[in-house]
């Protein structure tokens, strides 16, 4: 039942922090059961404390829902703008009509809708509760100066899907659920910026930003304390400009992989993200790894672009890279596929490429790089090029396909063996070799992809009269085709 009354007055809570090491149990869905709770017992001086708070927020009009797969507000096809409203959304739902359709979140905008608030307060309590959620091609939702907190499992702050627009300035989103990413992209994508503000996670397969759509988030911190910080799948994008990120990746819910990451770019097969090569541009950042690797890449192309980001892995057993086969697409053809270019930029650590993966290195405009490629012997394709004024130091012996270098110091060996397509390089000595083409190949649509947060539900679409849209049934249009059978396990959706 929807209830709204004027109170005029302030909300004093302050704002719990996300927990560091939350006691979550690892899944390989979402379940009806919420998360642990995850009350404030956490060391929030890494976090800067000028960001937005409950008590910052003058809350004048109150709006609340607690039925099933309903909205606290929706927005169809209209402008509408909100200004200092709390907004609570209890209720449950399951599946592809929550994740792809907006069923059951608090905020909902469609049909060609325009929604704005500001100065607000959201909170959900439920499963499948997204906070705000943004629907189909030419439905735009602006939210700024907010604070959203969602408690459930399977329960976004930001929510895109369908081709839809979201802009986000100076919120503040805290997540405690499994599978809740702060900054979530669903079936169809869409296009979201984010500026400013604070976002964090603290449950399993709950990465800041999950991406199927363009994302792109400027001057923002962001945390994750149980999963990765950011993952893309797919042919989409993220691009972090002058952004921190803090990442500790160290609870698993899927056994598709062994490995932890603060970025992971993979294609699942689900069908929620279209095959082609993805991107990931860290620019003027700082991204900070707790736990495994920085990059790990599978079943995919790629492109990432580093720039004047200061990159710290604070696991000495992580490497930097990681291009490897794991539990998704077909055998032999699920490597990763990447092209890294580098300008003003300082890489530290390892890069692994597996038989089945490779990797384009670019070093360009004074960029330094400090670490070994496949240091156990020659794997995956592996090109590296080095511009004048930008350095490759050796940490161990390294093995590679092919290498461009000017004659010149460049490459330091530092006491160890560069191999080159076999042969052993000497120090000095000007190189020319040909990158490899970056592509993504069809690694087969088995529906057995995945990893972290899964999708509970059959993949079939709702009988008649359901609840995705305002008026109690799905959105008109053409909606992004649902998958068939069941869907696989995902990092974070």
């Amino acid at each position: 039942m929807k209830k709204e009354k004027t109170k005029g007055k302030t909300i004093r809570k302050i704002i719990a922090a996300a927990v560091a090491s939350a006691m979550l149990i690892a899944m390989c869905g979402c379940s009806a059961q919420n998360a642990t709770d995850t009350t404030d017992t956490t060391d929030t001086t890494s976090v800067a404390q000028d960001y937005l708070t409950k008590a910052d927020i003058t809350v004048n009009e109150e709006i609340t829902n607690d039925q099933d797969g309903e909205h606290a507000i929706e927005v169809s096809g209209e402008e509408k703008e909100y200004s200092n409203v709390g907004v609570t959304k209890t209720g449950e739902a399951s599946g592809d009509e929550a994740d792809f359709y907006g069923e059951n979140s608090a905020v909902f905008a469609t049909e060609k809708g325009t929604l704005t608030i500001k100065d607000s307060l959201i909170e959900t309590n439920g499963t499948h509760a997204n906070a705000v959620f943004s629907y189909g091609e030419g439905t735009t939702v602006n939210i700024s100066d907010s604070v959203i907190e969602t408690q459930g499992n399977c329960s976004g702050g930001l929510m895109t899907t369908g081709g839809g627009t979201m802009n986000a300035e100076n919120l503040t989103i805290d997540t405690s659920g499994n599978s809740s990413a702060a900054i979530r992209s669903d079936r169809g994508g869409g296009t979201v910026t984010v500026t400013k503000g604070r976002y964090t996670t603290a449950g399993t397969g709950s990465p800041v930003i999950y991406s199927t759509a363009d994302i792109t988030v400027n001057d923002a911190y962001m945390e994750s304390t149980a999963s990765q910080g950011v993952v893309v799948e797919g042919k989409n994008s993220v691009t972090l400009n002058n952004a921190t990120l803090v990442a500790d990746n160290n609870t698993k819910n899927s056994d598709k992989s062994e490995y932890y990451q603060a970025v992971m770019i993979y294609q699942s097969m689900s069908g929620d993200a279209d095959e082609g090569t993805s991107s990931f541009s860290a620019n003027g950042s700082t991204i900070t790894n707790k736990n495994g690797d920085v990059f790990f890449v599978n079943n995919t192309a790629t492109k990432i672009a580093l720039s004047e980001t200061t990159i710290t892995n604070e696991d000495t057993d992580g490497v930097f890279l990681r291009a490897e086969a794991a539990g998704w697409g077909n055998e032999g053809s699920n490597g990763g596929k990447v092209e890294l270019t580098a300008s003003k930029q300082t890489i530290e650590g390892d890069i692994l490429v597996d038989d089945v993966s490779a990797l384009n290195l670019y070093l360009k405009d004074s960029s330094s790089f400090s670490g070994a490629i496949n240091s156990d012997g020659q794997k995956g394709d592996v090109y590296v090029e080095i511009e004048d004024g930008s350095t490759w130091t050796l940490t161990s012996d390294a093995y590679v396909s092919g290498l461009t270098v000017n004659e010149g110091s460049a490459i330091d060996l530092n006491g160890h063996k560069l191999y080159v397509d076999g042969k052993e390089y000497e120090a000095g000595a000007a190189s020319k070799g040909t990158a490899f083409e970056i592509k993504t190949e069809s690694s087969g649509g088995s529906g057995e992809g995945g990893m972290l947060g899964g999708k509970p539900g059959d993949g079939q679409a709702p009988p008649d009269g359901g609840q995705g849209g305002p008026d109690g049934n799905l959105p008109s249009g053409e909606p992004p085709e649902k998958p068939s059978g069941d869907p696989p396990q995902k990092p974070g959706e």
